[in-house]
């Protein structure tokens, strides 16, 4: 592979500066995302599009981020993790700049087309390089990381608020557009991938790991592959909803401006959700990740589902009170970043490290995928309201939940076991033919093990 870049020779310090490195980036993507709701309704008094179609500008962010995430993780593997992470911050500050000048419908599907291209050559070259980096804790360096696109509108979303009111949306699109982007361009210049690839060891029997690097055509052919897309799928579903629809949901419940005091802080209490969701989002990331990391990927989902569930239940009953509106999304985000972290760690455990960016980046399609469903929600809410909405979301968590554990749970294990047979059997008949170089070192690779007699 050409990596694009020196190798490193020393995994120790300097894997955890590289992780820190996709930390700080993903949070300069995070607004992209999850800061989009603060300019929903500003737009729409502007320009009076409607709220369905300014969100289909959300949709196609959110599809071209994900579906082309493995495009971009082509370029990874051919030109190094830098260059592409570089070429991200550009064009995420483009596409602010777009959409504070955007008059037209078509410009800001324009904006969003460009978003999506930056943020998932951001997104998806960072977690796969901290699944490579990591691949002894998978689970805490994608939770971390993924962390950083949780949180990383925390921080900001008081200001870009304040903005907005202050000098319009257009102001904060230019200001925090151009300001994510030159530091995501920084940064990159630091980004550098492992020299080697490092087999995962197989700690405890409820976290299996393959033996075997299966390269993305085998990937595609896997039923777990498939089943793991379904799952993701659903549980992406209700939680870019929620993202997405999250100031509308508050608005149209008329407690958007109503204050809220928790623990000494008094916010209106769609700021205060916003705000205390980031925060919820991000620690739950890396939380989950190190939780699955010890009790197993499929038990953790079933935990994190199953409550989000419950969440959503809670919100569709007793939304309309404030307190209960800030508290239910907050532990609600909590739960549904996880899939951030559980997928992209259980895609390595199953698919092993060495196509890690481009395996992943081919599961990490199925948030465009769930993104599909955004505007329906607005359609159902505006025919039967918000609690068919949530109740719709409860059905696929509730279920999502089940199918971690009686079904991808068995299948995953299937799998990994007939990879571990095929590969003995690969390495046995490679070493009978090929006797003087002795049997392959390091992780296997069916590149190499396809070859054999």
């Amino acid at each position: 592979m050409n990596s694009g870049t020196k190798p490193v020779s020393s995994p120790g310090g300097f894997r955890w500066l590289q992780l820190a490195i996709g930390i700080v980036c993903m949070a300069m993507i995070a607004n992209l995302q999850y800061g989009w709701t603060l300019f929903v309704d500003p737009i729409d008094a502007q320009y009076h599009w409607g709220r369905a179609a300014i969100q289909l500008a959300f949709t196609i962010f959110v599809m071209t981020e994900t579906w082309l995430v493995p495009v971009e993780a082509w370029f990874v593997d051919k030109y190094g993790p830098r260059i592409v992470i570089m070429f991200g911050g550009l064009m995420i500050a483009l596409a602010w700049v777009l959409n504070a000048y955007a008059s037209s419908l078509v410009t800001l599907y324009a904006a969003a087309v460009v978003a999506g291209i930056g943020a998932g050559a951001v997104y998806g070259t960072c977690v796969g390089n901290a699944l490579k980096w990591f691949p002894d804790r998978r689970g805490l360096a994608a939770g971390a990381t993924a962390a950083g696109f949780g949180a990383g509108a925390a921080l900001t979303v008081v200001p870009i608020a304040n903005m907005i009111a202050a000098s319009g949306y257009q102001s904060a699109f230019l200001t925090f557009g151009i300001g994510q982007g030159l530091t995501v361009i920084l940064l990159a210049a630091f980004v550098r991938p492992p020299d080697i690839t490092v087999s995962a060891r197989r700690k405890q029997l409820n976290l299996p790991q393959t033996a075997v690097d299966y390269t993305p055509v085998q990937v595609l052919r896997a039923p777990i592959f498939w089943m793991m897309y379904l799952v993701f799928v659903m549980v992406a579903s209700g939680g870019l909803m929620t993202a997405a629809q999250i100031g509308p949901i508050a608005h149209d419940f008329k407690i958007a401006d109503t204050p809220v005091t928790l623990a000494g802080f008094q916010m209106a209490a769609l700021t205060f959700a916003i705000s205390l969701d980031r925060v919820f989002d991000g620690f739950g990331r890396p939380f989950f990740g190190w939780i699955s990391d010890n009790i197993g990927r499929e038990h953790t989902m079933f935990i994190a589902f199953a409550t989000a569930a419950l969440m959503l239940l809670t919100l569709s009953v007793y939304g309309h009170i404030p307190v209960v509106f800030v508290l239910a999304t907050a532990v609600y985000f909590g739960v549904f970043g996880e899939i951030y972290s559980l997928f992209p760690a259980t895609s390595g455990d199953t698919f092993g490290a060495k196509y890690a960016t481009t395996n992943n980046g081919m599961l990490y399609t199925a948030k465009g995928t769930a993104a599909l469903l955004v505007p329906l929600a607005s359609i159902i809410s505006s025919q039967f309201g918000w609690q068919a909405v949530f109740i719709v979301a409860v059905a696929l968590n509730a279920t999502a939940a089940l199918m971690a554990v009686f079904v991808i749970k068995p299948l995953r294990r299937a799998f990994i076991l007939g990879s571990e047979s095929t590969a003995r059997a690969a390495v046995a008949r490679a070493a009978a033919a090929h006797s003087e170089s002795g049997l392959p070192k390091g992780p296997l690779s069916y590149d190499s093990l396809e070859k054999a007699p």
